[in-house]
Order: C-alpha cells, then sequence, then structure tokens
C-alpha cells in the first residue's frame, strides 16, 4: 500500500515534533511519499494537476500537520480547497473514492486539555469532525486519526522517538 503524506507545517525546521515524524515516515522506502507542502508551495500556488497526480497513485492520503487555532494551517485548507475539485474528487468520475484518508494531528497542549470537560471544551474527536464529514463526502474511509499531545517542551527525545515508530507502524496498517 502507498501512502502519500502530504506535511503542512510552515516551520518545519524549527518543528521538533512534527519534523521528526515527517523525517521517520521518509524511511519507510517507496510505500510512503512524504512532501513537504509548504517548500513545495510556498507561494500558495498549488499545481492541482500534480496533486491529482500524487493522489491517483497513493492507496492513503495522509495529512501531518499541528493544530492550530482548532484548525490546520493555512496551506492546507487553500490545498483542499483546489485539489478537491468536482469530478476528481468527488460527483461524477471521481477517482479517490474508496482510498484512505489519515489525520496525523500535533497539538501544544495536553490530551487532558482535549476533553468536554478540559480547557478546549472539546474531544479532538469532536474538533476533528470537517475532516471526517468531508472524507464522507468525497467517498474515502476516514481512519482513527495519530494524535500527538504535548510540544518539544513536554516531550523527550525517548518519546518522541517512540511516537514516531508508532507513527511509521500506523502508515505500515
Amino acid at each position: 500500500m502507498t501512502t502519500a503524506l502530504m506535511v503542512f507545517h510552515d516551520r518545519l525546521r524549527q518543528s521538533k515534533v512534527n519534523r521528526a515524524l515527517a523525517q521517520r515516515a521518509a524511511h519507510e522506502g517507496d510505500d510512503v511519499i512524504v512532501r513537504d507542502m509548504y517548500a513545495l508551495y510556498p507561494d500558495f500556488r498549488i499545481d492541482v494537476d500534480e496533486e491529482h497526480r500524487v493522489c491517483d497513485a497513493a492507496d492513503r492520503l495522509a495529512f501531518l500537520f499541528p493544530f492550530y487555532w482548532y484548525s490546520a494551517p493555512a496551506l492546507m485548507k487553500l490545498w483542499e480547497d483546489a485539489v478537491f475539485t468536482p469530478g476528481w474528487a468527488y460527483g461524477d468520475g471521481a477517482s479517490i473514492a474508496g482510498k484512505r484518508m489519515l489525520l496525523a494531528v500535533t497539538t501544544g497542549g495536553a490530551e487532558d486539555m482535549y476533553t468536554a470537560d478540559g480547557k478546549h471544551g472539546a474531544t479532538m474527536d469532536a474538533l476533528l469532525l470537517p475532516y471526517r464529514t468531508t472524507a464522507r463526502y468525497l467517498g474515502l474511509r476516514y481512519e482513527e486519526p495519530f494524535v500527538v499531545h504535548g510540544s518539544s517542551k513536554t516531550i523527550d527525545d525517548d518519546e518522541l522517538a517512540r511516537t514516531a515508530e508508532r507513527f511509521v507502524r500506523r502508515l505500515r496498517d
């Protein structure tokens, strides 16, 4: 199974957690194609034909991103708007239906902050509902998200290495 891992982080070089996950995934061989979307599209001009080609060649579309203000970074939203076109992503002739979709999300806060009674007043499952709904609309099989809570200040190197290994195991599933 081939996974296209689209990494949406506007400061990936400075990100300890997202960078570690992306770098570890890049060592998985031809089955995982890691794409640093901000490096590919620093001007925010997305090559829709190329993105369609990459997605068509993959069995799973995976999105790695930090959870900013209860959403994804700006380029990811722009990517969705540009790439999920009628006739390719949905409607007559749609070509991505049946593929798998995995979200790999990092948060700056502790896990207990993402509960109904926590600081944010909602679970990650509830906060990620728009992505599940999008997957359903497009006919993608939404997989249980891979969520990493905490930040570079709270995750030590050993825990980060274990987390990166868990991540690549998920990518192999």
